[in-house]
Formats: C-alpha cells, sequence, structure tokens
C-alpha cells in the first residue's frame, strides 16, 4: 500500500511540475495532549507531542479545470501508528458549463448534523488523528457530476478501498485489546480491490438543502471481532480483528433554514452481512444574534440519535441525546468555542467535549480542545475509554 502511495505522489509531483504556477498553501503544526488520568495499558504515556503538516497545491487552468494536490504527514512521540502518511487530494477536474468530471484522490462530506455524521460514508475515518471521526482518509475515485435545473447528480466509482486507521498498543484512545489492522477481514473475495459505487441527488428549495442518495460496497465501518471469530484456531485474546462488510444502503440528510433555526436530520437503511437496520439522528440550532447590542452570536444545539439494530453493541449511537452551545464573537481573530455533552440513555454513558480556536496576526491559530468521559458502564462504548480524558493544545502556521 506505501508503494501505491508513493507512485501516486510521484505522479502528482511530475504532473504539478509540468502544469506551470499554481497556488501553494496549507499549514503547519505542532501539537501536545495531554492525559489526565494513569494509562490502563502498560508502555502508553501521559502525554505525547506530534508535529503534522498538510500543503496544498492548486492550479486552475482557463477553461475551468483544476489539479489539486494534498498530502499530509504527522509525527507522534508515542504511537508509531498515528506517524503516518496519507493523500488527502490528489486528482484533476474537467469542468464544462453544468458537469464536471473527477479522477483520482479526493474528498466528499455528506451530512447536516453536528455530532453524528451517519450519512458520511465515501471516505474512510482517520481515527488515528482524533475519535471525533472528521478527519478522514483521502479516496481513490471516479466523480461524475452534472447540474441539471432540478438539482445535482453525483455518480462516485471507488475502485480501491481504505482501511481504518486505529491507535497502536502503545497509543491512548484505543480498545482494551488492540485492532490488528495489518490482519483485517473483508465479506468480499475482491478484498479492498472491491469497486464500490455511490449515486446521490441533491437540490435546494427555498430554505432547505437536502440530498437522497444509494451506496453499494464495501461498508466504512468495520466490526471489530476477536480472531476466533475468524479463525477457530487462533485463540489470541489480546487483539480484535477488523471485518469489513458488504452493505446496499439508502441514505438522505436535510438542513432547513428558517429565522433562527437551523433544522438538521440525517437517516439510512441499510443491508449487509447482518439483519437489516434503520438509523436517523436529528436536531436543531438556535442562534441569538448580536448578543445585547454586540457582536457575540450562541447557538443552542440538540440532537438524538437512534438505530434499531440489535447487535450486542456493535452499533454506537444507538439511543442517545447530544446537547450543546456554540459562541462565535464575530472577531477579527476568527473566535470559535463550541461545547458539547452526550448522553446514552440506555446504558447511562455520558462524555463533555469542548472545542475552541482563534487566530493570532496573519499566520497562525491555536486550538484547544478536550474530552471528558464523565460516565462508563462495563461492556459500554467507552468503558475503554474512562481514564483517557486528555486535553490536546495545536499550534498551526498557515502559509
Amino acid at each position: 500500500m506505501r508503494t501505491r502511495i508513493l507512485i501516486v505522489l510521484l505522479i502528482g509531483v511530475t504532473v504539478a511540475a509540468g502544469a506551470g504556477a499554481g497556488e501553494i498553501s496549507g499549514h503547519v503544526s505542532v501539537e501536545g495532549r495531554l492525559f489526565f488520568h494513569d494509562a490502563l495499558h502498560a508502555g502508553q504515556d501521559d502525554q505525547n507531542g506530534s508535529i503534522a503538516a498538510e500543503p496544498e497545491y492548486f492550479h486552475e487552468w482557463e477553461n475551468g479545470s483544476s489539479f489539486t494536490f494534498i498530502p499530509f504527514g504527522r509525527i507522534d512521540s508515542a504511537d508509531s501508528e498515528r506517524t503516518h502518511f496519507d493523500v488527502r487530494e490528489l486528482n484533476y477536474l474537467y469542468r464544462q458549463d453544468n458537469w464536471y468530471f473527477r479522477v483520482g484522490v479526493g474528498q466528499v462530506f455528506w451530512g447536516a448534523t453536528e455530532f453524528v455524521h451517519l450519512v458520511d460514508i465515501i471516505n474512510q475515518t482517520d481515527f488515528v488523528e482524533h475519535i471525533d471521526g472528521e478527519e478522514k482518509l483521502g479516496q481513490p475515485m471516479i466523480q461524475f457530476s452534472i447540474s441539471p435545473s432540478w438539482g445535482n447528480i453525483d455518480i462516485f466509482i471507488l475502485p480501491y478501498f481504505r482501511d481504518r486507521t486505529f491507535p497502536g498498543e502503545d497509543g491512548r484512545l484505543r480498545t482494551s485489546q488492540v485492532v490488528d489492522i495489518d490482519d483485517p477481514v473483508y465479506e468480499s473475495s475482491s478484498e479492498e480491490n472491491n469497486v464500490d459505487l455511490a449515486l446521490r441527488y441533491s437540490n435546494t428549495i427555498g430554505g432547505a438543502d437536502f440530498g437522497v442518495y444509494l451506496f453499494k460496497g464495501t461498508n466504512r465501518e468495520p466490526y471489530l471481532v476477536p480472531p476466533s471469530r475468524i479463525n477457530p484456531a487462533d485463540t489470541d485474546t489480546t487483539r480484535l480483528i477488523p471485518f469489513y462488510e458488504q452493505i446496499t444502503q439508502f441514505g438522505a440528510d436535510v438542513q432547513y433554514a428558517v429565522g433562527n433555526w437551523l433544522l438538521k436530520w440525517e437517516a439510512y437503511s441499510r443491508d449487509g452481512f447482518l439483519d437489516p437496520y434503520f438509523a436517523t439522528v436529528g436536531g436543531f440550532e438556535y442562534t441569538f444574534y448580536n448578543i445585547g447590542g454586540s457582536n457575540n452570536d450562541v447557538g443552542l444545539l440538540s440532537e438524538y440519535s437512534w438505530n434499531d439494530r440489535e447487535d450486542g453493541g456493535l452499533t454506537i449511537f444507538q439511543n442517545d441525546l447530544f446537547v450543546g452551545a456554540r459562541w462565535t464573537p464575530n472577531d477579527t481573530a476568527g473566535t470559535h468555542v463550541l461545547a458539547g455533552f452526550a448522553q446514552d440513555l440506555e446504558q447511562h454513558e455520558n462524555a463533555l467535549s469542548i472545542e475552541a480556536s482563534r487566530r493570532f496576526g496573519e499566520h497562525w491559530r491555536l486550538i484547544l480542545d478536550a474530552w471528558f468521559f464523565l460516565n462508563t458502564e462495563s461492556g459500554g462504548v467507552l468503558n475503554d475509554l474512562r481514564d483517557d480524558d486528555f486535553a490536546r493544545l495545536q499550534l498551526a502556521y498557515y502559509f
């Protein structure tokens, strides 16, 4: 896999060199994470530092076509699996009046809600970057998009599957049993070379932005199973094996703005290796603008997530409530603060997250986020993280 990435990287550099002048931007950062409790497992540290870089090269021709190259790399002091490299984007886009064609490695986001992104399925999660699941790996793709007067249609051919990243044995924020990312199992006989397909229709009508889609291919969310489930002769109890099923998934998302309200909803119906099931998340954000005649805006958020699968805990967000608040002072420094609280209504587990960022000068941004796993239960989703409360401070230079 690393050889393939290097080949793609060399092709990208060659194309960029011949593309003429383009725009170079991006950021480099240093990061420190401090964990507030002693580690559960031997070899884990109470703090770690890392450096990361995400440069971007972009070139656009007069006809509107463009070339984009965004590599990403991180070096981490504590977790060898968090020291990694990825090509987030490396693609050529050919554009005409009401359609475009893109080929290469790309990033695509679908969804409307704040805390849980159920319908976002094109890109794989880069889980060693952050547990919130919002960092994604680059996805090899061929995309054709057309925009007639009655909406937008996107067709995706995804010829190669990316395995999810997980913390290593010495990494924090991991399961008690280490996930063996070197030994994944696929339902498809083509394994990671299975060709996935997706079709999506989206449109904006009045204050509503909505989309519906069909996805057929390899599930981005692996089931983590003991090795004995795959091979009865393998009795190793210290590791888990990722199993990637084949699924057919219908999904939809809606975001509707009316006055100070922003209503959000996502849902999907999935048929796969286990029994079919339905999952949904929905809620609202209400914003108080210009509080007390100032530039300060405060948004109150609430969302509820539910699914009807009875699978012994394989699925998270089965019956969960999320509440939060967002403060935006609309200052020149782009200050932003978001706090969220998640409550599992069945297992009575809960967690609190806080994230904030502020720009300093033209090039620097300071980012702080913290997670607290306040209450966990034996056998619950959060139990393995019960001593992993942490704060992360990142200083980034943008160029």
